[in-house]
């Protein structure tokens, strides 16, 4: 098969590490893809939310097969996109379509849609600029902290939880008012804290059946300790040790087949990732949040845990025959540790050379922010590169990543010392 796997990111050049280990790929192009991925397959220099140039891409050289890796196309609409076209409609794409896309696309949606389905979750209510003195007055019906999530897209970091009252009302007032976040943030839901700890559920669904995939846990905040500003995440591991199996089937039974259910009782066509974000209140999972693609960088961790072929679950969920196949998982641990620009969330400066990357054993370095600029891999964005390792468990697959992390440099590099502090 020719695939054409869309993004730039660590998920991607996971996704595509993978996808290359089965029989059935034969070429992978990726759009636009990365200094990683332009050591494996053929990058593309189209973009992912260039529907019209990808149509042509895709007919030009005969792909067989479209996989989506991050959430902008989706919530765009690339699978109706395809779906509606003559020409392409015969080609599959691994992603959900607009509809179930708005999952992650409006936060409105997504607590509609558990509220509606009974699934366990943070009591909440939405506000837009007209309304931004009523959401003022809810906030002073809760407890502190305060959550406030923009509706829309804003890149992992349009979610604040705020101890103080007046601070919680003066942001509401940037996000609505101020547009702090533009677009994304015309509408703001807030939501009642859950005090727990946290991890991630990924399933790969063809609309009827489903897999739940390995658990990770990832680390959002840029400091020790998880302080500081939230990030895209600064690490992750797999599995996660407090999900034990009495609380997985919890999961399934309360998160995941009510999910699924929804999506077919509301005829949503799904085919592809749901990543459900969790809060372990006590010995219960409440869902914090959805998102329609996997996450970045639990992929960097999940993905090499799969010892199944993707090639093969991707062609199972296109033709609706998940439930037919078998997942196999590593039984080891995985754990990813994210180098970033330095000054990264706010300000930093890229084309940085990286440096050591021919030296690494027993890691796997998978580029996120990167691109080529002649022989040399440099910085590009501010996650740069991700380190994964395997271990017997998260600590020794983390003491491996560190190790590795020694060989590598680019200038100003950072990261953090502590992923898996608090397991």
């Amino acid at each position: 098969m020719n695939i054409l796997l869309l993004g730039s990111g660590g998920r991607e050049h996971a996704l595509a590490w993978k996808m290359l280990q089965s029989p059935l790929c034969n070429t992978l192009f990726v759009a636009p893809g990365n200094a990683g991925t332009a050591t494996i397959a053929q990058n593309i220099n189209i973009s992912p939310l260039d529907f019209e140039a990808i149509k042509s891409f895709v007919l030009e050289q005969a792909v067989n097969m479209v996989v989506v890796g991050p959430e902008d196309p989706l919530v765009k609409g690339i699978y109706d996109f395809f779906k509606n076209d003559a020409a392409l409609a015969a080609i599959p794409v691994i992603g959900p379509s607009q509809h179930g896309a708005e999952l992650e696309g409006s936060k409105e949606f997504a607590k509609k849609f558990l509220v509606k389905n009974n699934i366990p979750t943070a009591a909440y209510d939405s506000f837009t600029k007209e309304t931004v003195e009523q959401g003022c007055a809810f906030l002073e019906t809760l407890q502190a902290p305060y959550v406030l999530k923009a509706d829309g897209l804003a890149a992992g970091k349009g979610v604040l939880i705020l101890q103080d009252l007046a601070e919680a009302q003066q942001e509401l007032r940037n996000m609505l008012v101020g547009e702090k976040f533009g677009q994304a943030s015309t509408k703001v839901v807030i939501e009642e804290f859950l005090d727990g700890i946290e991890l991630s559920c990924f399933v790969l669904t063809d609309g009827k059946s489903y897999k739940v995939l390995p658990t990770a846990k990832d680390y959002k905040r840029i400091g020790e300790g998880d302080k500081g500003l939230n990030t895209g995440g600064m690490g992750a591991v797999s599995p996660v040790p407090f999900a034990d199996d009495a609380f997985m089937q919890k999961v399934e039974e309360r998160v995941v087949k009510p999910t699924i259910q929804g999506l077919i009782n509301d005829n949503i066509d799904y085919k592809g990732f749901v990543f459900i974000g969790l809060i372990k209140v006590g010995d219960d999972p409440f869902v914090i949040e959805y998102n329609v693609r996997m996450g970045d960088p639990e992929t960097e961790v999940v993905i090499p845990r799969l010892q199944s072929d993707l090639v093969e679950l991707f062609i199972a969920v296109a033709n609706q025959k998940l439930d037919e196949t078998v997942l196999s998982v590593n039984p080891k641990s995985a754990a990813t540790v994210m180098l970033v620009s330095g000054g990264y969330p706010e300000d930093y400066e890229k084309g940085k050379v990286i440096t050591g990357l021919n030296k690494v054993e027993g890691s796997i370095v998978f580029h996120a922010g990167t691109s080529v600029s002649g022989d040399d891999a440099v910085s590009a964005g501010g996650r740069v590169l991700a380190v994964t390792s395997y271990g017997h468990d998260y600590k020794e697959a983390i003491k491996k990543s560190y190790q590795n992390i020694a060989l590598l440099h680019f200038d100003k590099m950072y990261f953090r010392t502590d992923i898996g502090f608090d397991l």
